[in-house]
């Protein structure tokens, strides 16, 4: 079965910035769907960012413009740039597949865990 490992987590400063990778291995990378999704405790998983899908999916107007998704395709790996990061942004990551109306198709893994903060 198809896996992903996210890294990349760490204590990073408000307005500062950081990036996770998240390694793929067991699909063709670049021909489906992958996003980030993050969860705070006490609070529903979300998702972040994607990469292109059939149709638009939605995120959060609280992390427009401020994260960003790239890939490298010979490493098989899928970048959060993060930027401009406020305390609520603290969460743990995680990176999955994703169908074509937005759900997760791999089980959730333990994810990488930000922390923003003074």
């Amino acid at each position: 079965q198809a896996s992903v490992v996210e890294s990349g987590g760490g204590l990073v400063e408000p307005g500062g910035s950081l990036t996770l990778s998240c390694v793929a291995s067991g699909k063709t990378f670049g021909t489906y769907t992958m996003g980030w999704y993050r969860q705070a405790p006490g609070k529903e998983r979300e998702l972040v960012a994607h990469t292109e899908s059939i149709s638009p999916l939605t995120i959060n107007d609280s992390v427009k413009g401020r994260f960003n998704i790239s890939t490298d395709m010979a490493k098989k790996t899928l970048f959060l740039h993060m930027s401009s990061l406020k305390p609520e942004d603290s969460a743990t990551y995680y990176c999955n597949y994703l169908t074509n109306w937005g759900t997760h198709i791999l089980p959730w893994g333990p994810g990488t865990q930000v922390t923003v903060s003074s």
